[in-house]
């Protein structure tokens, strides 16, 4: 079994090559770039300038860019040179509390709603000085819950966009969330740096949410949770969520952070996901996929090929229970929400030195199905915990330091060898 990619080598070309007749240099609206001058009111004439000219690029050349919540529009290239910096500001008030993805949040440092042919470039830095925000968190109750009366800026939003490239940037230190297309489509996210410390909380990488035909190429990650998270609904959703699907992900190293995660939040769904060549660097997972009964739908299609894992803690945890799998299981009612994980290939894949090989458990409501996990070779500290599942293998060989290589539970089909 072999998925096809979605669409690679047409996604680049779905992305509108932007013409750029208009410059605008941030400096020529009045800014200062000195770190120390909130530059906010110069870069957003520079845009607003631009975007009532047709479009074109806003550039910030030549220093450190201090600025509160900017917002992009229609046919506008951000241009962050190399060398250069726009820097979060560090006054809280200076993020408004607003409605985001249905539920209380802030202003992103960079945003867009609505909008079209956006690209972020240049080989600079967007730096989201999250740092007083992490204080905060780590003393707030599950600081990173959607509708928490505790909310932080996320650093760069697409929110009903289309026609997106960033390239050659790097995305860092963010107060939450880093790059988050929303309901959003047709996005490039190609040659990108997203970093935050690993004990930085909520710094999640990329978040693709209820967003189609992303790809997602050669990006290094090293981050204080999820490298990429793949999400579509919230827990509890009334329902009206759209899926996320047609997600490509290639050549990438993930340094730290929370691994491949799709989920949990996932009561829209998520379909045609491919993964290849990708390397995981003492990441906490490698490949997971979770969810639970209150945040689930149709969850699959999935591929995950030439993988390699050094140092990973759990190398593939694909659940249905999240974010606590029970020793045994109690069959409950078929739901809306019900989460029906199925068509996940996992093929290629050496991990060593891995605390556990992982748990692949599914709800005795709805196993997961047509699971198969071909040349997959784990080293690691314990085996893997199978139950729930319908699964084929070929050369799937896991090696403890103690215990049995693989516990196979209740409701498990097919041969595992």
């Amino acid at each position: 079994m072999k998925l096809i990619p979605v669409a690679v080598a047409l996604l680049a070309l779905s992305v509108p090559a932007l013409a750029l007749p208009i410059l605008c240099n941030a400096r020529d609206y009045g800014a200062k770039g000195d770190g120390r001058t909130n530059d906010v009111a110069a870069i957003q004439a520079a845009i607003d300038d631009c975007a009532k000219k047709g479009g074109g690029a806003v550039t910030l050349s030549g220093g450190v860019f201090l600025s509160s919540p900017i917002v992009l529009k229609s046919n506008i290239t951000l241009n962050v040179e190399e060398g250069s910096e726009l820097l979060g500001s560090p006054n809280h008030k200076d993020y408004a509390e607003i409605t985001e993805f249905r539920a209380r949040g802030r202003q992103a440092l960079v945003s867009a709603k609505d909008a079209e042919n956006l690209r972020i470039v240049g080989g600079g830095v967007i730096d989201g000085n999250g740092s007083s925000w992490w204080d905060e968190a780590r003393n707030v109750k599950r600081a990173g819950d959607m509708g928490n009366e505790f909310t932080r800026p996320r650093g760069v939003v697409f929110d009903h966009c289309k026609h997106i490239v960033m390239e050659n940037v790097t995305i860092r230190n963010s107060a939450m969330w880093q790059v988050v297309p929303y309901y959003s489509e047709d996005i490039v996210i190609r040659n990108v740096k997203v970093l935050a410390p690993s004990n930085s909380p909520n710094t999640d990488a990329i978040d693709p949410f209820s967003s189609k035909n992303v790809l997602i190429d050669h990006v290094y990650t090293d981050v204080g949770d999820d490298d990429i998270a793949i999400k579509s609904g919230m827990p509890g959703s009334e329902g009206g969520d759209e899926p996320s699907r047609d997600i490509t992900i290639t050549d990438c190293i993930f340094a730290h952070g929370h691994g491949l995660s799709i989920g949990s939040e996932i009561a829209g769904g998520v379909q045609n996901v491919h993964a290849e060549r990708i390397e995981f660097r003492e990441t906490d997972n490698g490949i997971r996929i979770k969810s639970n009964r209150d945040r689930g739908g149709d969850i699959g299609n999935f591929s995950f090929n030439d993988i390699k894992m050094d140092g990973v803690k759990t190398a593939i945890l694909i659940t249905e229970y999240y974010p606590k799998i029970p020793d045994s299981d109690e069959i409950l009612p078929v739901s809306r929400l019900t989460p029906h994980f199925h068509d996940i290939h996992i093929e290629n894949v050496k991990a060593i030195n891995s605390k556990s090989a992982g748990t692949i458990v599914g709800l005795p409501e709805s196993p997961i199905l047509n699971l198969t996990l071909f040349n997959v070779q784990i080293s690691a500290q314990t085996g893997m915990t199978i139950r729930n599942a319908a699964i084929r293998t070929k050369g799937f060989i896991v090696k403890p330091q103690s215990g049995i290589p693989v516990s196979i539970g209740a409701n498990v089909k097919g041969e595992v060898k």
